[in-house]
Formats: C-alpha cells, structure tokens, sequence
C-alpha cells in the first residue's frame, strides 16, 4: 500500500484505461488522490473507473475524450471543474505507437502520432495551467519516451512526436516555475503493456521490461519531492535488457 500523502488532491490522467495510464492512477488512488480519468471509449472509461475503484476505495471518477481535439479537451475540463472543483496534478499519458517506414507512413497516421502524443499533451496542458496557477500551484507529468531522443528506423512518427512532447515539456517547465506548476516528463524505454498492438505481450515472457507499476511509484516519488526541488527529467531503462 501506497503512502497516503495526496488526500484533498486531484490528479487527471489521460489514456488511462489500460497500461501505464491505468498503473498510474491506481497509484495515485491509492496514495489518497481523488483520480479523474480519459480514455476515448465511455465504455472502457467506465470499466477502469470500476476496477480503480474496487482496488484502491478511493474516489475515482472518468470521462471519455478525445485529446486529439480541443474542443473536447476544454469540455473534459468543465467536466473537471464541476465533478471534482479542478485539477492538482495532471498527468499526460495519452499516446500512439504507430510503427512504419517514413515512406509508408499515411498522412493519417502521422496526424494520428502527433495529434495524440503532442498536441494531445499541449491541449490539457494548456487548460489545466491557468487552473493550476488559480490554486496556488501544482504538478504536470508528461509519459515521453527514450524514442524522444534515440530515433529508430520505423519509428518516424513516434520518434517526432516523442522528440518534440520533450521540447514542450521543458519549455513549458521554464515558462512556469514561477507560477508554483512544476513540470517533469518521464522517459521510459520498454515497458511490459500492450502498446503498438502488441495485444499479447503481458502474456508472453516479458520479466525484463519494465512494469507498468514501476512508472506508477515514479510519478508518486516525483510528487513525493520537496517544492523548492524539481526533477525535470527521469530517463527509465529496464535493468537487464534483453540481449
């Protein structure tokens, strides 16, 4: 059980309906957070919220938005504002793995990778600064990638938009620090989900990723720190990669 150290706070998470989204918010639920959750399908935004809250007690609460479009970002932050009285903290982890050749890429896919992984990120980021800033203060948390600074080939569109959700999130920690809003983007490399379609990938023999939960006790050790320290980056590898 997770310290109780975020009662009378609360976290928004985005894409968080399975995967490191749904790990996150369990710990956040679970370290005393009223968590708001997104995902793009009510029915699985309905799903995780009953899981969530099964496993943690804790108020958990979820509506279905599409981060690719602001319109649909600002009514999940109205929502926000009515449901919960506005955000604390939120987490950017809504993303896309689309893996081609720059060649085969679709104009569609790469809209898709770019919309989801960064203007995504800028949309909920950009509606919940002003209401941060309002409350005194508070924490945005961006679920980048390694691929944000080691391109891959096939990974065109992913590594772009990886590579830039780090420049906004470093810009946007300078353009705010003193609006009391920290901001720290986390960088992991394999991660043990079903990302890019690997449907099966928790089932198959995978001890050497990285655990879900793992970027879940990240983000509390980010919020866990002390004001006056800000942990701008965290670069996560698994210990023992696969050879």
């Amino acid at each position: 059980m997770s310290e109780i150290f975020l009662t009378g706070r609360t976290a928004v998470v985005t894409g968080a309906t399975r995967g490191i989204g749904f790990a996150i918010a369990r710990a956040l639920a679970d370290a005393g957070a009223t968590v708001a959750i997104c995902g793009r399908d009510q029915q699985s935004v309905d799903e995780a919220v009953r899981r969530l809250t099964n496993e943690s007690q804790r108020k958990v609460v979820g509506k279905a938005a599409d981060v690719r479009a602001s319109t649909s970002v600002a009514a999940l932050f109205e929502w926000l504002d009515t449901e919960t009285g506005g955000p604390d903290i939120l987490v950017n982890n809504a993303g896309v793995g689309l893996m081609k050749r720059t060649a085969e890429l679709t104009v569609e896919d790469w809209q898709q990778s770019i919309e989801t992984n960064l203007s995504g990120a800028f949309y909920c980021s950009r509606e919940a600064l002003g209401r941060l800033k309002n409350r005194g203060g508070g924490y945005i948390i961006n679920i980048g990638s390694l691929a944000g600074k080691n391109a891959f080939a096939g990974g065109a569109a992913y590594n772009a938009s990886k590579f830039g959700l780090n420049g906004l999130s470093e810009a946007m920690m300078l353009d705010h620090r003193y609006d009391n809003v920290r901001v720290s983007h986390i960088m992991p490399g394999s991660v043990d989900t079903a990302f890019s379609g690997a449907e099966n990938a928790r089932a198959a023999k995978a001890d050497w990723k990285i655990a879900p939960e793992d970027i879940g006790e990240i983000v509390l050790m980010l919020l866990r720190m002390p004001e006056r320290t800000l942990v701008s980056r965290v670069e996560v590898r698994p210990a023992k990669p696969r050879n």
